[in-house]
This record gives structure tokens, C-alpha cells and sequence, in this order.
């Protein structure tokens, strides 16, 4: 994915003379480009006074942020506990397998990235799985076959 790094630079100004610039310079950059590029990293340190381990562990410390592009699609399973108490572990192995990446991993192809999220509000309907706007409900291995068929023929609505 390209980006410009002048636009980045941009945020960057924007944000910088606010008191906790940090998290709105992170989530304005990710809206932009998708991710947080390795080399805004040096710039927001820099232009925040801060190191670079600072603004990474930022990064890292909070599930929203990414430092690679997603796939086209992200695919969320929840692992809140009434998921989990409804078989949720067997479907996130199931996930993993199918698609052949752990959580925060993308497809080789570049069609899916799978994370983990704790909860998705959906517990009466567990276990369950989010696909942009959209969460589905009593997910089975089957029932998850068919949404990542779904995504990767281009019928599904995401």
C-alpha cells in the first residue's frame, strides 16, 4: 500500500502542540493510510520529543493500531467468555487453519486478516464473528466456510 509521507507529516503538525498529541496523531494517521508506516514512527518521535520505543509501544500497546496493511477484509472472532463457553476456541483454531494465519496475521493473498476481538455484544448468539459492519451469529465451522467463501468469490457484501 502507498502512502504519502508528506500527508503523514501533515497529521503530525496538526497534532503536535496538543497536550496528548500521541494518540490522536496515531489514530488520524492509521485513518489515512490503514496502518501506521515504520518510518512515521521516527517523525512522530521526533516532532513529540519522545523515542521511538515510546510511540511503538503506543502502537503495540493498543489492539486498533496495526503497523502492516489489513487485508481486504478483517475478520474478527470474538473471544469474550460466553463465546468461548460456546465453543469459540474451536473456531478460532478452525479460522486459523482455514486460512492459514494466527490472529493479527493476513492471507498471502492479501484478501483477509483475522483478529481477535473480546467482545462483540452478540453473547445470546455465540460464538460469534465480525466482517466490517456486519456480525454474524451461532458461527459454526461450517457457517464460517461459507462467509470466508463468500468474501473470497466477491458475492459478500463486504
Amino acid at each position: 500500500m502507498t502512502y504519502d509521507l508528506q500527508r503523514i507529516e501533515g497529521i503530525i503538525e496538526a497534532h503536535r502542540h496538543r497536550p496528548g498529541a500521541t494518540l490522536p496523531i496515531l489514530h488520524d494517521i492509521q485513518h489515512e493510510v490503514g496502518y501506521i508506516p515504520a518510518d512515521a514512527i521516527p517523525l512522530i518521535a521526533s516532532a513529540l520529543n519522545l523515542s521511538r520505543a515510546e510511540i511503538y509501544g503506543t502502537i503495540t500497546f493498543y489492539a486498533d493500531f496495526r503497523l502492516e496493511p489489513a487485508g481486504r477484509h478483517v475478520v474478527q472472532v470474538c473471544r469474550g467468555e460466553a463465546c468461548q463457553a460456546k465453543g469459540g476456541g474451536r473456531l478460532e483454531a478452525h479460522a486459523r487453519q482455514r486460512l492459514g494465519v494466527d490472529f493479527h496475521g493476513t492471507t498471502a493473498d492479501r484478501r483477509v486478516t483475522l483478529e481477535p476481538v473480546f467482545c462483540l455484544g452478540n453473547c445470546g448468539c455465540s460464538p460469534s464473528v465480525r466482517v466490517a459492519d456486519e456480525i454474524y451469529g451461532r458461527v459454526d465451522e461450517e457457517l464460517f466456510d461459507e462467509i470466508i467463501d463468500q468474501l473470497n468469490s466477491g458475492k459478500g457484501k463486504h
